[in-house]
């Protein structure tokens, strides 16, 4: 098989599995949040992903100069960091159905912040597309449970913001630490951040005291610590070698299929969803779909 066409068809097998992870990571950060606060299950996740890939950051630290550091750790707070407690915030008020809806955000902002800070072009079908996208964003941001449309929830912008992020790292991965192997920059990015949230978790916050004494606590730590090995610690990994494989947009793709997962979860745990949702998911992933167009 000639090597472009295994690369293809490896950049689709990991878009589908990075698909059903992070579909899946919007209903555990609900089941998280049934007993701690968004702050600790942000914290808890970036710890567990840190943990569960120290020894492989170990290694990986003689692979890297000095000056790399900085650049990964910018990594590790745009992609990881500062999303998760942005995500754990916005999920507070809007469910994970809608939140897996708006995460098909992320290729949009892909390619505004690639066009801006990266010299990307892009034509009027992509322009169209951002504007369509959007707008699917602001329907969703005022649909309510049981058919109506009512104030804006303000916490879908915690979501657009975690977009912005991802939109940036991948963006930066792909231009910034392309010579710098996929596993490295993860393992190493959240060996660098762990310290912050670790310190956050068990310092600052109530975590400590909720694990012990909280009914249902060690049901909601498993649910926490799972999203962090899996959605956090290997999804990133497969995702940063995606990146590595193809393009930021395809990778950025893979929101096409994670809304599905999400919505499914979502359904079998009880949320419902009116057509406000559905026309603002179909206009993000048409803007998505527009945006892609060569």
């Amino acid at each position: 098989m000639p090597d472009h066409n295994r690369k293809d068809y490896q950049a689709i097998g990991l878009l589908l599995i990075l698909s059903l992870i992070w579909g899946t990571s919007f209903i555990l950060i609900k089941q998280g949040l049934k007993v701690f606060a968004p702050d600790e299950v942000a914290a808890l996740r970036v710890s567990a992903a840190s943990l569960f890939l120290l020894p492989v950051a170990l290694i990986k630290l003689k692979e890297l100069q000095k000056k790399d550091f900085p650049l990964i750790l910018v990594s590790g707070l745009l992609g990881i960091f500062i999303p998760s407690f942005l995500f754990a915030y916005a999920q507070t008020k809007l469910d994970s159905s809608v939140a897996g809806i708006l995460n098909t955000l992320s290729p949009l902002w892909t390619m505004v912040l690639g066009a801006i800070f990266f010299g990307q072009r892009f034509k009027g079908y992509a322009i169209i597309g951002i504007i369509i996208g959007f707008a699917g964003t602001i329907v969703l941001a005022i649909s309510r449970a049981g058919g109506t449309l009512g104030g804006f929830n303000s916490y879908a912008l915690f979501i657009v913001l975690a977009c912005a992020f991802y939109g940036a790292n991948l963006n930066w991965v792909k231009y910034k630490i392309h010579n710098i192997p996929s596993l490295t920059i993860t393992s190493v990015s959240v060996l660098l951040i762990g310290p912050l949230a670790i310190v956050y978790l068990l310092g600052i916050s109530d975590f400590t005291a909720k694990i012990g004494q909280v009914e249902g606590a060690w049901r909601a730590f498993g649910f926490v610590v799972l999203l962090g090995c899996m959605s956090t610690s290997i999804a990133t990994a497969l995702f940063n070698q995606l990146i590595k494989i193809s393009t930021p947009l395809f990778a950025s793709s893979v929101t096409y299929i994670m809304p599905i997962v999400a919505v499914m979860w979502g359904v079998l745990d009880g949320e419902q969803l009116i057509i406000g949702h559905f026309i603002g998911m179909v206009c993000i992933l048409g803007g998505v779909y527009l945006a892609n167009r060569k």
